[in-house]
């Protein structure tokens, strides 16, 4: 995980169980004309700890983060790779909106030099596919590699596809996630014209208040989470440390409109029973569900409304709550880095805390785990992703009992 709230897997969880936020003033660029001054940004982060400095200039800022955490992620899961068949470990990584600066300033460029000063490093340094590109090639694996970009469900989407590559059979590894770097003038300024930021700029800290009453918008994040996933056979066979076994997988489509969730949950909430469907899971075996929860009015409104539709009367015996109130939205790796908190709540048995809960929404009335973590054991969750233009993706986990 590289996240604003830590730049590994370790400083990530400790953050999140102890409800530290990552929320802050906005640094990277000069903001006074913008409606919002808030952001959640990657902080001492440190890409040549991962990569040559050479080769960093062939990286924009996604590829870099998504770089570093598939080196540490391959390093957790404790892979040697000069031992495996590398035709049979592949990469799914992908990117909302991928080298959104790169593009912003060589368009400066084309306009006050002209054409020839465009960078011939414009296109690898912008395009989507080339975190997965890249990462495949620092780990020099060989199986199947693909990109995915579906706005805030990307992470979750990447994660679903490769389990799927793996259990048809076509990889015995994956290694899978989300990456942005956006908050630039023109991606934070994009989201300041939609009105869906955030402009509590007088109380950064507590500007993420998913499920609120007083929530305003969300707040713009970065960086990237990226899982190795495994075959069963695989993992046993090297002695794998197992955090959790990905079991279900979930995608639809609201078909409803541009920007905001169907009003009655219906593609979340569908997407909820086909994930627990594919995982072989009942409503009664889900102890917790990371909410998607971006401290919008609608989107906490609407999923909570999703949540109740699949769990009915269980709904309220459920354990909720939003990472974002700490890490921010960090748009297509939102999915992935939500993806790591989830197995990791099975496997040390705690659950992160919706922070800034203060003034409970009569609309939104389940139990949001609020302000403190929760030590409890989870034998199986979801963790939903819900995007622009009606994606919609659950991906469901649970204890591996060993067997």
């Amino acid at each position: 995980a590289v996240t604003p709230v830590g730049n590994n897997k370790e400083e990530f969880w400790d953050s999140l169980i102890n409800g530290r936020s990552g929320v802050g003033l906005l640094t990277k660029f000069e903001n006074s004309g913008f409606s919002s001054h808030v952001a959640a940004e990657v902080k001492d982060f440190d890409a040549e700890k991962y990569v040559s400095a050479k080769e960093l200039r062939r990286m924009s800022g996604f590829i870099r983060f998504a770089v570093a955490a598939s080196i540490m992620a391959n390093q957790d899961a404790g892979l040697i790779l000069d031992q495996e068949d590398r035709g049979r470990i592949g990469a799914y990584i992908g990117s909302g909106i991928g080298g959104l600066g790169v593009l912003e300033e060589q368009h400066k460029n084309l306009l006050t030099k002209g054409p020839r000063r465009i960078s011939p490093l414009l296109m690898p340094l912008m395009l989507v596919n080339m975190a997965t590109g890249q990462v495949t090639m620092q780990l020099n694996i060989n199986g199947p590699s693909s990109a995915v970009a579906s706005a805030c469900t990307t992470g979750a989407h990447a994660i679903g596809d490769a389990f799927k590559i793996i259990q048809r059979g076509d990889a015995d590894v994956m290694f899978a996630g989300g990456s942005e770097a956006a908050i630039t003038p023109m991606g934070f300024g994009g989201f300041c014209a939609l009105k869906a930021l955030t402009t509590r700029n007088d109380d950064p800290e507590h500007a993420s208040r998913p499920f609120d009453r007083d929530r305003d918008g969300f707040i713009m994040a970065e960086g990237c989470g990226v899982v190795v996933l495994e075959s069963l056979s695989h993992a046993l066979k090297r002695g794998a440390r197992i955090y959790a076994e990905l079991s279900g997988y979930g995608t639809t489509s609201d078909a409803h409109h541009v920007t905001s969730p169907h009003p009655e949950g219906r593609g979340a909430a569908d997407a909820m029973a086909m994930a627990m469907k594919d995982a072989g899971l009942n409503v009664e075996d889900i102890d917790y569900i990371n909410a998607h929860g971006t401290s919008t009015k609608l989107n906490d409104w609407y999923e909570t409304l999703a949540i109740k539709r699949v769990f009915k009367a269980r709904a309220k015996s459920l354990a909720v709550s939003s990472t974002k109130s700490m890490t921010g939205h960090l748009l297509g790796a939102a999915g992935a880095i939500e993806a790591v908190a989830l197995a990791l709540v099975i496997d040390q048995g705690v659950i992160p805390p919706t922070i800034n809960y203060q003034n409970p929404d009569p609309d939104c009335d389940l139990d949001y785990v609020p302000n403190t973590a929760r030590e409890m054991k989870v034998d199986a969750g979801l963790s939903n992703s819900l995007a622009f233009g009606g994606h919609n993706v659950v991906l469901a986990m649970k204890r591996f009992d060993g067997s």
